[in-house]
């Protein structure tokens, strides 16, 4: 027979556990509604940008020439920057980053020099003895475009110079509240799919603008391009701050139903057992009135 007390104790102990798990997913929720926030706020310069790329791109005729589209194939290395979280209690998110960043690190026909961003992407790859180039565990919940620019003008100076061959970025990308999927991002060398076309950029439209450009296409693009790419690479953290709130409201709902099931069968076990307790207190009455009568 089950240990009453032991139940007890076992279901006071989950419900506090429930109301922990509880309150961090109504935290995640909340956390969730200004991640959106921030990250919808940029799109319209995003957009905005990647529109004015188009036209410029267009402008400066099939042949446009930048350093950031030029492929350094002689170079012995790559850059990747592998985005994962300060805290847990995520589920799979992290774990599903790493695998897909290290699948991509194997792959390589190059070496890749890895600059981890979260403190979980930095303990795991310690912990499987994968070296780190670069480690980044300062950026928290809220990423400012401050935070990410030096990053992203390092990765950039080092392409130029030719150091690296490519630079990627692998992250959770966020395509609505029911689906994440990690991906790897390449942020350099610019492709020309990246500058977009008229129609994409400008959100449909029907025609193209026309402008008269001062200076020229190609002296604007020495500025823009170089935002653009600081400006995906500031998307990949904010889409992952997104994703990263989405995964742990996730999981902290599926523990709270988890302590929710498990308290009903700790009820369930308690009640048997003090029935059983009930039953044997009556038998032992009914035993000793019987012996008392006979």
């Amino acid at each position: 027979m089950a240990n009453r007390r032991v139940l007890v104790k076992r279901r006071k102990a989950v419900r506090n556990i429930r109301k922990i798990t509880r309150t961090m997913q109504l935290i995640a929720t909340a956390r969730f509604q200004a991640a959106f926030s921030r990250a919808m706020a940029t799109k319209p310069y995003s957009d905005k940008l990647a529109e004015l790329v188009a036209d410029l791109s267009r402008a400066a005729g099939e042949g446009v020439d930048h350093p950031l589209m030029y492929t350094h194939e002689e170079a012995e290395s790559t850059a990747m920057v592998v985005l994962t979280t300060n805290r847990g209690f995520c589920g799979g998110y992290n774990a599903n980053v790493l695998r897909t960043a290290i699948e991509a690190i194997d792959a390589s026909q190059r070496g890749v020099d890895v600059h981890m961003v979260g403190k979980k992407g930095v303990s795991y790859f310690r912990f499987v003895g994968r070296e780190v180039a670069e480690r980044t565990v300062d950026i928290g919940e809220t990423p400012r475009f401050d935070q990410v620019e030096p990053l992203a003008n390092g990765l950039i100076d080092r392409f130029v110079k030719g150091e690296i061959a490519a630079a990627h970025v692998a992250y959770m990308r966020f395509h609505s509240p029911g689906r994440q999927q990690p991906e790897i991002l390449q942020l350099l060398p610019l492709a020309v799919s990246d500058l977009g076309d008229g129609k994409a950029a400008g959100g449909g439209r029907g025609r193209a603008v026309e402008y008269e450009f001062s200076p020229e296409p190609r002296a604007l693009l020495e500025d823009l391009l170089p935002a653009s790419v600081r400006m995906r690479l500031f998307q990949c953290f904010t889409d992952a701050v997104v994703s990263e709130q989405v995964a742990r409201m996730v999981a902290m709902k599926a523990a709270t139903d988890a302590a929710g099931d498990m308290i009903t069968t700790l009820t369930r076990q308690y009640n048997r057992a003090r029935q059983t307790h009930i039953t044997m207190e009556l038998l032992d009455i009914i035993g000793g009135a019987s012996q008392l009568a006979g």
